[in-house]
């Protein structure tokens, strides 16, 4: 594989269809893209396969750009980057795939199908009797009873051409042939052509189906290298004969398919109802469900970092031959081979990506952390008066209890927002009258307070306890009950120094009026 590299421009291309929310395992194989063509001084392009018109998704596409633009990754050429072997939407190469399908049908290697709907159904149901139903298909068993130019007169054909009959282009595959296609993960892949229908080259729209489309969009764009996930091997052998039968074997990419990510379960490839069943992210980004129209929060709402992602994912079918776990993007890009790339499928493991982004929390620079936490804030439209060196002070005293960002608000909402209620319960026993009176002359010496930071608060609360002669831990539970509504959060100094004076007032006031009934 070295020498092929060596001997030829790295070019590798991610082809993702606008057609929903980028899936875990596209965002893997633009990873691997990505870390290739780092490494090796290439170049990546990202290509819209955008034929399928039926399936289209508006803002599809441009959401696909900006999981690029959130992981980091560089694009050099496509619809947003330009580049010479554009144009890079599929939709817009039509005129350039009528000449090779042509060449084809000229070849013998291809030709026109004019089967309507009602007459496939009938071949369906003619061929149940003697072929099981798996393999009834349109191919070298069926084609000569269809209608289509191998069984039809030359004059026929063109007969219907002129009359404009809708018809598709099919690949007429080899009788007991067998196809290898050498994949650089799995060795040599054998497909018999026994086995394969003759597939749809061109739609009856004019345009290519994706089998058609990728070869020759791979040729003319000069790809080098296709990395792609499994579910495509069983299509891998119509390409590999399209390679041959258009001329171009020589120039075939190296082939690399990457294994599936499974379920948490190992039940099947990961999949958007396994989100909305085990409430787990399986896109970037958050995506608007097309049909239901529901908010599908993404990596980035859940909480993660990009590098964490990254991380997590280049580890679930790659590994350098160490022990090490955690890896910087320079690393990746370094380290990353297609020789250590594996064939296994993965079980999706939601708690080993969380520990992934809780370690690189804990690495992350105050300031950067606290960036991501403010933007955080931003979008849960949570309204503050915090300064960015109060919101730094709380990422340090609260970040090793914190696997994911939004962790930060979620274990700190009580500096956001009064307590709408009040463990009572946790006072039982330790409350009484006496110390309602207490906490009546505490709120007397903080409206005095001149100075209500972190550590004048803490000195103040050690004079007050030894002017009443109680200890300071008689105190603190009730007042951080009172504060926060039970028994969490940072240290109470911290907590009255952050929300502030006034705030802190009125919560211990709201607090004893809730505690008046075990007084």
């Amino acid at each position: 594989m070295n020498d092929e590299i060596n001997n030829k421009p790295i070019r590798l291309r991610f082809a993702p269809s606008p057609t929903g929310g980028l899936h875990l395992g596209g965002l893997r194989t633009l990873l691997y893209n990505f870390l290739f063509v780092q490494q090796q001084g290439g170049k990546l392009i990202l290509r819209i396969e955008d034929t399928d018109q039926k399936r289209f998704v508006a803002g599809a596409e441009q959401y696909i750009f900006e999981c690029c633009q959130w992981l980091g990754i560089n694009i050099d050429e496509s619809v947003q980057h330009g580049g010479e072997y554009g144009p890079y939407r599929q939709s817009e190469r039509k005129a350039l795939y009528q000449q090779y399908v042509q060449q084809l049908i000229d070849g013998g290697l291809a030709y026109y199908a004019f089967d309507t709907p009602e007459e496939l159904d009938a071949m369906r149901e003619s061929f149940k009797s003697v072929l099981p139903h798996d393999q009834i298909q349109y191919d070298q068993k069926t084609r000569m009873k269809m209608t289509n130019s191998l069984t039809l007169s030359a004059e026929e054909t063109k007969k219907k051409l002129d009359n404009k009959t809708p018809f598709v282009i099919r690949i007429k595959m080899p009788e007991q042939e067998q196809i290898v296609l050498p994949d650089a993960i799995r060795g040599a892949v054998h497909f018999d052509s026994q086995l394969l229908d003759d597939k749809v080259l061109m739609k009856a729209d004019g345009l290519p189906t994706y089998h058609f489309a990728v070869v020759v969009d791979d040729y003319l764009m000069k790809i080098s290298h296709v990395l792609r996930g499994e579910e495509w091997l069983p299509s891998a052998g119509i390409h590999a004969l399209l390679w041959r039968y258009l001329g171009w074997e020589k120039d075939m990419p190296i082939w690399i398919h990457l294994p599936l990510i499974l379920k948490p379960d190992g039940n099947g490839k990961l999949s958007k109802r396994d989100s909305e069943r085990l409430g787990i992210p399986i896109y970037a980004l958050q995506w608007k469900d097309a049909t239901s129209g529901d908010l599908i929060e993404g990596f980035k709402e859940k909480g993660f970092v990009p590098q964490a992602l990254s991380n997590f994912l280049a580890l679930s079918a790659w590994n350098d031959g160490s022990t090490q776990e955690v890896f910087s993007i320079d690393e990746l890009i370094q380290k990353f081979s297609l020789e250590r790339l594996h064939h296994h499928s993965a079980k999706f493991d939601y708690e080993k990506a969380k520990w992934y982004n809780e370690t690189y929390l804990q690495q992350m620079p105050t300031t950067a952390l606290t960036d991501c936490v403010k933007n955080c804030l931003v979008t849960k439209q949570i309204q503050h008066h915090y300064t960015d060196t109060q919101l730094e002070e709380l990422v340090e005293l609260t970040k090793a209890r914190c696997q994911l960002i939004n962790d930060f608000y979620d274990q700190n909402a009580y500096l956001f927002h009064k307590p709408t209620s009040i463990d009572t319960a946790a006072l039982t026993g330790k409350w009484n009258a006496d110390k309602k009176k207490l906490f009546e002359q505490l709120i007397v010496v903080f409206e005095q307070a001149n100075n209500f930071s972190h550590d004048v608060l803490h000195h103040t609360l050690q004079e007050f306890c030894a002017t009443q002669n109680i200890k300071l831990g008689e105190i603190q539970l009730p007042l951080r009950v009172m504060l926060v509504g039970g028994k969490f959060g940072i240290g109470v100094t911290h907590i009255l120094a952050l929300i502030g004076k006034k705030e802190s007032i009125e919560r211990i006031t709201n607090g004893l009026n809730a505690l008046s009934t075990i007084a």
